[in-house]
């Protein structure tokens, strides 16, 4: 945990899950400039946060009582912590936390919003938001410069209004952006909506020429990407009434493979993005019966998930936290995965080979298998053995 000092108060703050050996703070330089540029204002009306990394921005406005909107279970999990550690309960009871696919607000007097990595998720956002402005609604953006690019700049043009930037401090920027009742009014239908939908190569096992359908802010959501194409050609081929875990699933079509070739497994899909989880139940409904069954899960890792329970976890793990390079995530996936899974059960993981996935599973299972390879990825499987 780290002090964030604001205007509103010193704040202890942390990513979730905490981490004593973790450094990275929860909150950036952009979260400071837009901090700054608030001070001595009172938002007015509902207030409305997108993209609060680890809720370091809904913590310090809490007397506000803002929404907060985020594709991230573990931004929900560490805004808890946060508010639960720096606000009276009162205060963060003011608090709602909303999904990337839950109804927003229907008046919107403030928003604020965290420039994601994603411009196709700032885009869904806008488009979702811009019909609850009104010609008086306070808004602001914030990112990094690296952040913040013409096509981001177009995009509030577009569906919210007239767009300015603020001069850059500590490398972050700010965004205004005067909602424009001509634009907002039509933006829910302004561009192609999402989700999308694609049709898959040949060549790639169970899933060949089938439909992937992705909400925004998914990892190549306009095709498949290469590693995943490497992965379902290399996919165990499990047989009878097995617990099957597609972790980090994404849009799912790694766990539908599964169920497809498969009818009798029992498929769990399960990641923290909100936007992953909805995209892998449309992949999994577009690709098998009305009848087939599944688990969707959104959450840290296999939290959620009963220990000794599964037979075969499936894994192409990130391995960087938004803008940081970290193997924090794909540690705590692999140690879940072993928790999870039954004596004899497999974890086979998907990872460009410089990562070095092998020497970490070898530590945790004792033992590691090379399935495939290719000069950018390899394909690992590791069997618990008690």
């Amino acid at each position: 945990m780290n002090i964030f000092t604001t205007s509103r108060g010193d704040l202890g703050l942390a990513r979730f899950p905490e981490d004593p050996r973790d450094q990275l703070r929860a909150w950036d330089a952009s979260d400071e400039y837009l901090l700054r540029h608030l001070e001595g204002e009172t938002p007015e009306g509902a207030v409305v946060v997108v993209g609060d990394r680890w809720g370091a921005l809904v913590t310090a406005l809490a007397a506000h009582r803002p929404v907060q909107i985020t594709d991230s279970y573990l931004t929900q999990q560490a805004t808890r912590a946060n508010l639960a550690r720096n606000r009276t309960p009162d205060e963060a009871a003011g608090v709602r936390l909303l999904s990337t696919q839950d109804t927003p607000p229907d008046r919107i007097d403030v928003l604020l919003v965290r420039v994601p990595k994603s411009l196709a998720l700032l885009e869904d956002q806008l488009q979702r938001l811009a019909p609850h402005l009104h010609a008086e609604t306070l808004v602001v953006g914030t990112g990094m410069v690296t952040e913040i690019h013409t096509s981001t700049l177009r995009l509030f043009e577009r569906i919210v209004g007239p767009t300015r930037t603020s001069l850059a401090v500590k490398k972050a920027r700010l965004i205004f952006c005067t909602p424009d009742p001509d634009r907002t009014g039509t933006a829910a239908v302004a561009g192609e909506p999402w989700p999308r939908s694609y049709e898959l190569p040949g060549g790639i096992g169970a899933m060949s020429g089938r439909t992937v359908t992705n909400h925004a802010g998914i990892f190549c959501a306009d095709r498949l990407d290469i590693g995943t194409r490497f992965f379902l050609q290399h996919l165990p081929q499990p047989r009878g009434p097995v617990r099957v875990v597609d972790l980090g699933c994404g849009n799912g079509v790694v766990g539908t493979a599964v169920a497809v070739a498969d009818p009798e497994a029992d498929v769990v899909f399960t990641d923290e993005s909100f936007q992953a989880v909805a995209s892998a139940e449309a992949t999994f409904r577009a690709n098998t019966g009305p009848s087939a069954q599944a688990e969707f899960l959104v959450g840290d890792g296999l939290a959620g998930v009963a220990r000794e329970s599964v037979d075969l976890v499936l894994n192409n793990p990130p391995f960087h936290t938004h803008r940081a390079l970290t193997d924090s995530t794909s540690w705590r996936m692999f140690t879940g995965a072993r928790a999870a899974l039954r004596p004899g059960g497999e974890l086979w993981v998907i990872g460009n080979r410089h990562l070095g996935y092998h020497v970490r599973l070898r530590r945790l299972f004792g033992h590691c298998e090379t399935v495939a390879s290719n000069p950018k990825f390899v394909v690992l499987r590791a069997v618990k053995r008690r």
